[in-house]
């Protein structure tokens, strides 16, 4: 062999070796699942933007597992929001080789996903706050954020105790969210002293609710409450005051949004609005949050993206303290884990993966913005 060709020798496995793309075990694939398309697309989009800049952020400092370099990666797909769909999602994203899963954003897509991430062994931090996401004793299930029953505690004592609404009704959309947040407020209201006068349905696809507040409006309530989200809120606090209903509006944290005030318009002013937290201002890691995600996303934060962030990054801090990716090596560590947060200090999980700090705000809309007018902790 000449000089030449020996030297080629060398050269050519070199120049292979360079330009040879990262070994697949070098990649750590994190699942995410939300609805991407259709009414509630804006939910999704916020909540991916907090999973995205997690990653980002983890990814810059340079993190190793098992002694060998990693990149974590997102494997996002949308589920419209659909039971059906969700399931069909989960399943695709546990066989495409997903360590961990944030998402679903709805209880009634995360509760039947659940049932696969379990069956895969594989760690679900969801936003779904129906109680019965956390109740069914799976290890892998952990909550974005506060449950409806630690959130329907707080609201529906407060209403009659501190806003004194005692004669009131409650609309919802028979999801697994309304549903469960309208059970969950009406217990507490009847445990507070007040009085449920009627309690009635529709659906998450509706817009005309004439029909229900005509009727609602003959019984003069103190109050209205719905359990659902913006695309119904909106026109049905609209609807309430064009036909000169006084009853005051009460509802969950998918009215805490930027499209229930444009929709609404001036009919949202003395909604009462709930969310998981404390309000952005006060939370403790918010201000370094949203410089860096207006940087990355050139918008202004909404709603969902600090609690998946925050998941996001307790879901990769567990991985790091573990050593490792392995779902069953990892798990353990997450479900006693001490991970510092935008939204609180501290993220971590009691023994069903519910958040130990569960408390939430409740916002009265003033002048078309949301004005925090209580901050309840988990205790009070």
């Amino acid at each position: 062999m000449s000089t030449k060709q020996f030297g080629l020798c060398l050269v050519v496995p070199l120049l292979v070796a360079l330009s040879a793309p990262s070994r697949a075990d070098d990649i750590v694939k994190i699942g995410f699942a939300a609805p991407m398309t259709g009414a509630q697309a804006e939910y999704g989009a916020d909540m991916k933007n907090g999973v995205t800049l997690a990653i980002d952020d983890f990814n810059a400092t340079k993190p190793t597992l098992g002694g060998k370099p990693v990149k974590f990666e997102l494997s996002a797909e949308d589920d419209q929001a659909d039971p059906r769909m969700a399931t069909m999602v989960a399943q695709r994203l546990i066989d495409s080789g997903i360590k961990g899963m944030i998402g679903h954003f709805n209880s009634g897509t995360s509760i039947p996903a659940s049932d696969l991430y379990e069956k895969a062994g594989i760690p679900e931090i969801a936003m779904a706050t129906s109680p019965v996401f956390t109740a069914r004793g799976y290890k892998t299930t952990f909550r974005l954020m506060t449950s409806d029953s630690q959130a329907g505690q707080i609201v529906g004592k407060y209403v009659v105790q501190n806003l004194h609404y005692k004669r009131i009704a409650i609309i919802d959309d028979r999801t697994a969210y309304g549903e469960g947040a309208a059970d969950e407020f009406e217990a507490a209201v009847k445990h507070a002293g007040g009085t449920i006068i009627e309690r009635d349905f529709t659906n998450d696809k509706a817009v005309d609710f004439s029909a229900i507040l005509t009727s609602l409006k003959g019984q003069n309530p103190d109050a209205v409450f719905y359990g659902g989200g913006d695309a119904q809120s909106a026109p049905m606090i609209r609807k309430m005051r064009a036909l000169e209903m006084k009853a005051a509006f009460v509802t969950g944290e998918m009215s805490k949004s930027p499209n229930f005030l444009k929709v609404a318009g001036p009919a949202a002013d003395g909604a009462i609005v709930y969310l998981a937290g404390l309000p952005q201002t006060k939370m403790p890691g918010f201000a370094s949050f949203d410089s860096r995600y207006k940087a990355r996303f050139h918008s202004d934060v909404v709603t969902y993206a600090p609690y998946s962030y925050d998941g996001t990054m307790a879901l990769l801090n567990a991985m790091k303290q573990a050593d490792s990716a392995d779902p069953q090596k990892y798990l353990p560590v997450l479900a006693k884990i001490q991970s510092p947060g935008v939204t609180t200090q501290t993220i971590s999980y009691d023994g069903r993966g519910d958040l130990n700090d569960a408390g939430l705000t409740i916002y009265k809309v003033v002048g078309g913005d949301f004005k925090p007018i209580e901050i309840v902790s988990s205790g009070s």
